[in-house]
């Protein structure tokens, strides 16, 4: 299929890049990225995909926009404020890019559907603050052989890795299990500066650009972890692979996906 003058136009600086080309940009244009999360992080990852010009994106939100939300979640406005979040960013990305097709999905992931979400999607991005959701998600694409990019964020720090099948750890291999409850404080509790969701979000969308497209070295094997107050990143490399990962190690003990315990909608 052809590029529309309209297209060659609107994608005139990726098609320049020797990397991504026409070849690339049909690439994306054909590819599905599903985004858990339309929160800080889910924001600017859905509209840099978007203007990347992905031809189909899924929302996964049950959240309503809140005034509290607008400081980091740059895909919302004040007009909607009351919205649901799957709507308020589906218009966003309507009017930024017809080219793409938004799949909203108004629901709580859980264990009972997240599969069944992500089956059909080449890429996942993590785009939620609570740990039982990163399990999860971690555990359902491990299960469901599908890439995806975890990230978090607190006060003025940052972190991300992305997991391929059969190219490095998983997030389970890493962090083992959640932490006791209340034992790490959230978002709300701590603050997190707005900045710092645009920063890591946005290379979530980048570590997704490269997958579709096939260029350059995507952060599995290694966690990237950025301090905005010092302005200093560490790449930390991490093991190849954990035999005894409970979800992708030898002999797995986690053969069904299940729910760590009761997770709210909170998103970043």
């Amino acid at each position: 299929m052809a590029l529309t003058d309209e297209q060659l136009s609107r994608y005139s600086r990726h098609i320049t890049l020797k990397e991504i080309g026409v070849r690339g940009q049909k690439k994306l244009l054909a590819a599905k990225v599903l985004i858990i999360g339309a929160g800080g992080l889910g924001a600017p990852a859905a509209m840099y995909l978007a203007a990347a010009g992905v031809g189909t994106i899924g929302i996964a939100d049950c959240d309503k926009v809140e005034l509290s939300n607008l400081q980091r979640q740059i895909i919302h406005t004040t007009n909607d404020v009351g919205k649901t979040k799957v709507r308020s960013a589906a218009e966003t990305i309507n009017a930024l890019n017809p080219d793409v097709q938004v799949i909203p999905y108004e629901t709580h992931i859980n264990s009972k559907n997240i599969a069944d979400i992500i089956r059909d999607y080449d890429f996942v991005i993590d785009g939620t603050d609570n740990f039982p959701a990163k399990f999860l998600i971690n555990d359902a694409c491990v299960m469901g052989r599908k890439p995806f990019c975890h990230a978090g964020i607190l006060r003025f720090e940052g972190q991300l890795m992305t997991y391929v099948p059969d190219k490095g750890p998983c997030y389970r291999c890493i962090f083992g299990a959640p932490p006791p409850k209340d034992a790490v404080p959230s978002c709300r509790e701590a603050g997190v500066i707005g900045a710092m969701a645009g920063i890591i979000g946005s290379m979530q969308a980048l570590e997704a650009v490269k997958y579709i497209t096939e260029q350059g070295e995507l952060l599995t094997g290694s966690m990237l972890i950025f301090d905005g107050l010092k302005m200093e990143w560490r790449k930390v490399r991490l093991p190849k692979r954990v035999a005894a990962c409970p979800v992708c190690g030898d002999d797995p003990s986690i053969t069904e996906l299940f729910d760590e315990e009761q997770q709210t909608c909170s998103l970043i």
